[in-house]
């Protein structure tokens, strides 16, 4: 079943190497459905914000902290009524700078689907001294 192709825009992958992406990229993806309930999440060692087996099937808020709620609970109807496709935001976690961004999904058609909801560390983005750092990647190799 690993080797199962799955066919996509832009070309086909297998099973395992659709896994191999999302347990390789230091981002985070939770995939909510178009009645807010969280379908898939990507496991990997890089998530800051752990989601289990039990989270599936769960609804957003219940995923959430607290003081969260409102603003996700507003942006999904928002997204629902088809008045905002994206929404960006930079908080501060364990003291480094997060970048989380909810895209809303849709068919063919222009029907809502639901979003995916990513997440990913950026202190490493943008910061002074970033073309040294820029360099130092392109040079070195980093595991």
């Amino acid at each position: 079943m690993d080797n199962e192709t799955v066919k996509l825009l832009g070309g086909s992958l297998t099973l395992t190497q659709l896994n191999a992406i999302f347990q390789t990229i230091p981002e985070e993806f939770d995939f909510i459905d178009e009645h807010d309930i969280v379908r898939w999440s990507s496991a990997n060692k890089h998530r800051l914000f752990k989601r289990t087996d039990d989270d599936l099937g769960k609804h957003v808020l219940e995923v959430h902290p607290g003081h969260s709620q409102e603003r996700v609970k507003q942006v999904l109807q928002q997204m629902h009524d088809g008045k905002r496709g994206v929404l960006s935001l930079i908080i501060h976690y364990h003291g480094k700078p997060i970048n989380i961004a909810f895209y809303s999904l849709h068919d063919d058609s222009g029907k809502y689907i639901g979003c995916v909801e990513v997440t990913q560390d950026v202190s490493g983005h943008q910061e002074k001294g970033a073309w040294l750092h820029n360099i130092k990647q392109v040079l070195f190799k980093h595991k």
